[in-house]
């Protein structure tokens, strides 16, 4: 009679590796929905500068900024929003420079008191201006057009509208329009 021998670690892993390749491989069958998933993600970015470029100025009036009055029927069309309250310059939904009673102080304009470049808001423009170009050599469709929608609080002083004007223009800004409400209905 012969006795049995333990079996080596060598024969063991043979024989498994001999039970593993009877087996056939699992062959998965479905979708792959990586794809699918970018393919959405593209959409999605898509529709949101879609919905951005197409909306309208939302302003919330204050004691600090109240809009004046137009019967102009033109469309906004995709622009940087500049807001111009009695105590604030807001570029963007960034506040750029407070100002004191609408006016701009002399420390924050190139050349004092008689300048007219706000620095402040020259660096924030050059900032969205740069980036604008760069998407726009990206987009050979929509080029860099410098469209400004200018929402100016209807007692800001004419001195600090010229002077946020000027601004615009040194930072390629040129094609400027005002926010303006519809004006009440008459009954």
């Amino acid at each position: 009679m012969s006795a049995e021998q333990p079996a080596s670690i060598g024969q063991v892993k043979q024989i498994i590796r001999r039970r593993l390749r009877r087996k056939p491989e699992h062959q998965s069958e479905g979708i792959n929905i990586y794809p699918m998933m970018d393919m959405m993600t593209i959409l999605l970015v898509f529709m949101v500068m879609q919905f951005a470029s197409s909306t309208a100025a939302v302003v919330q009036e204050s004691e600090e900024l109240r809009i004046p009055y137009s019967t102009s029927r033109v469309q906004l069309d995709d622009a940087v929003p500049i807001q111009i309250s009695r105590s604030e310059i807001v570029v963007d939904g960034d506040r750029v420079i407070d100002l004191r009673s609408g006016t701009v102080d002399p420390s924050n304009k190139q050349g004092g008191g008689t300048g007219f470049l706000i620095t402040p808001l020259f660096r924030k423009l050059e900032q969205i201006r740069d980036l604008k170009k760069m998407i726009a050599q990206q987009n050979s469709r929509r080029p860099f057009e410098g469209n400004v929608q200018i929402i100016a609080d209807r007692r800001t002083p004419f001195r600090t509208l010229s002077e946020v004007i000027y601004t615009l223009g040194q930072t390629e800004f040129k094609n400027m329009r005002f926010v303006v409400n519809k004006p009440p209905l008459k009954r």
